[in-house]
């Protein structure tokens, strides 16, 4: 059958597919959470959730160097990657041999769709409709919940923080919030000066890519005192599969 994914590619593969790749760690948790634990036969290094589950299943490297011949080996006839986490050169190199259903996803609704595809791709429309309802309804509770003006950070030496066209950045706007870096693209790299001089209400340190810790915002908290500096867990803000489901009750109690 063919599908075309969110990069707007058309792929051709047998339906329902029974050997599946994953390539990106929250679209590997949502394959889990539709039901898909039997035909999941390979996944990345950073790809921990389900905790009891994952490490069952074979390791094919990681998201931005894949180990090409271990995927050989497990003869998939489905791969499951994204335009942002997984690079452009060891994408293009396995469409060469198998299809590849790219995600792209910027936007809270690009992550409903983006469930919605794979669940049809995956012969699991039903279940997949009935996740991105629970998700839309869960979220509507938490809709301008917030206020204030944030500064999100991702990285330390350089701090890097979050800017337009980025998934956390949609999330942060949907809960009520407004990224001081609205007018930067995707990650820049900022100082603690450009910080203060834009006077965010809170600065949220995530819990990856880079692993902020309590000494990390005691160090900011001192920079900047006029502002609440906040341990975050980044996989609430940046996790767009089935992880939405727990970042909304997170949220609630945020």
């Amino acid at each position: 059958m063919l599908f075309t994914d969110q990069l707007h590619r058309t792929i051709e593969l047998p339906f329902p597919p029974q050997r599946i790749v994953s390539l990106v760690p929250s679209q590997t948790e949502l394959l889990f959470d539709l039901g898909l634990e039997e035909k999941i036969v390979g996944i990345t290094r950073f790809c921990i959730h389900p905790q009891d589950k994952v490490k069952k299943v074979p390791k094919i490297g990681g998201t931005k160097k894949f180990h090409f011949e271990k995927i050989d080996e497990l003869c998939p006839d489905l791969i499951i990657a994204n335009k942002e986490e997984n690079y452009r050169e060891g994408i293009e190199q396995l469409a060469q041999k198998y299809p590849v259903w790219v995600s792209d996803v910027i936007t809270f609704e690009d992550a409903l769709q983006m469930i919605l595809k794979v669940g049809e791709i995956c012969g699991k429309k039903w279940e997949a409709q009935i996740m991105v309802s629970f998700i839309t309804a869960s979220f509507s509770m938490v809709q301008k919940m917030y206020s204030g003006k944030v500064a999100y950070l991702i990285w330390k030496n350089p701090y890097m923080a979050v800017g337009n066209h980025t998934f956390i950045h949609d999330i942060l706007q949907k809960l009520g919030f407004t990224n001081v870096f609205a007018e930067k693209s995707r990650y820049p790299e900022v100082t603690i000066s450009e910080i203060a001089e834009l006077q965010p209400d809170y600065v949220f340190l995530s819990s990856e890519p880079y692993p902020f810790k309590e000494k990390h915002l005691q160090e900011l908290q001192n920079a900047l005192p006029f502002c609440q500096v906040k341990l975050v867990n980044g996989e609430m803000f940046s996790w767009y599969g089935s992880r939405l489901i727990h970042a909304s009750k997170y949220f609630q109690k945020f």
